[in-house]
């Protein structure tokens, strides 16, 4: 994991993602107290995190089990005048010591595929109240007629992977009703994400020159790169939008 993490280091994002994505989700959803309490589950440095604060009143809880990423988040909060509006809390998201019952929003982008999606949506309800709202970004099956190469790398690294209707059908079977759901614009991967990420896989690569394991790290990293530039139109991150019932 500590390849990893050096991997990831010093890049904008943990994951694909926009602010203007993050923003139109937000206003997506419907009759919010003008107040919130937002759970940020899997935060990573904390971009959308910081857009979230920039656009709403109350309190978000922003939770990572990396404190390097929530160091990140606390030092970028203070920077744009939001830090009154977050706090950070170091944790796992498959034991959270959070109060139940306790949130109008849970939040999540780019992580619920740690926990998975079902999962995750069934765990994390738990801390929503009733009425209130849960966003995720998940990678989806954008089409059916996938070609083997994309469909062989997903099943190894994400077997649970499923498109949008059955992921919507997940949203239904667990306990909510469906508020919306749009795809991330491609674009999305590559500003804060895969283009830093190119730039530190370079910089590794002379790093560990004869190191194999970190090597094979790297090789593992660019080959989501090259298969996502070869397949992007058969795959994707959604924003699934639910209301808990």
């Amino acid at each position: 994991m500590s390849i990893f993490f050096e991997i990831h280091k010093d890049i904008p994002r943990e994951g694909p993602g926009l602010n203007e994505s993050t923003r139109l989700a937000f206003f997506m959803l419907e009759d919010l107290p003008s107040e919130l309490a937002v759970l940020d589950i899997g935060c990573g440095p904390g971009m959308q995190t910081i857009e979230l604060a920039k656009n709403m009143n109350g309190k978000i809880t922003a939770i990572d089990n990396h404190k390097p990423f929530l160091d990140v988040l606390t030092k970028s909060a203070m920077e744009e005048g939001v830090s009154d509006k977050i706090e950070v809390k170091e944790g796992s998201m498959f034991s959270l010591d959070i109060e139940k019952n306790s949130f109008d929003l849970v939040w999540s982008e780019g992580a619920i595929s740690i926990i998975g999606f079902g999962e995750g949506l069934k765990q994390w309800r738990e801390y929503i109240k009733t009425g209130g709202y849960l966003v995720a970004s998940e990678i989806s099956w954008l089409r059916n007629d996938i070609p083997e190469e994309p469909k062989r790398f997903w099943e190894a690294d994400y077997p649970v992977m499923k498109g949008i209707i059955d992921n919507i059908k997940t949203i239904e079977e667990s306990g909510y009703s469906p508020v919306g759901h749009f795809v991330l614009p491609k674009r999305g991967w590559w500003e804060h994400y895969y283009n830093p990420l190119i730039e530190r896989i370079k910089m590794l690569r002379e790093k560990y020159v004869g190191n194999q394991e970190a090597n094979d790290e790297l090789d593992c990293a660019e080959s989501e790169i090259e298969i996502y530039k070869k397949y992007s139109d058969y795959y994707g991150y959604v924003f699934y939008l639910m209301k808990k019932i």
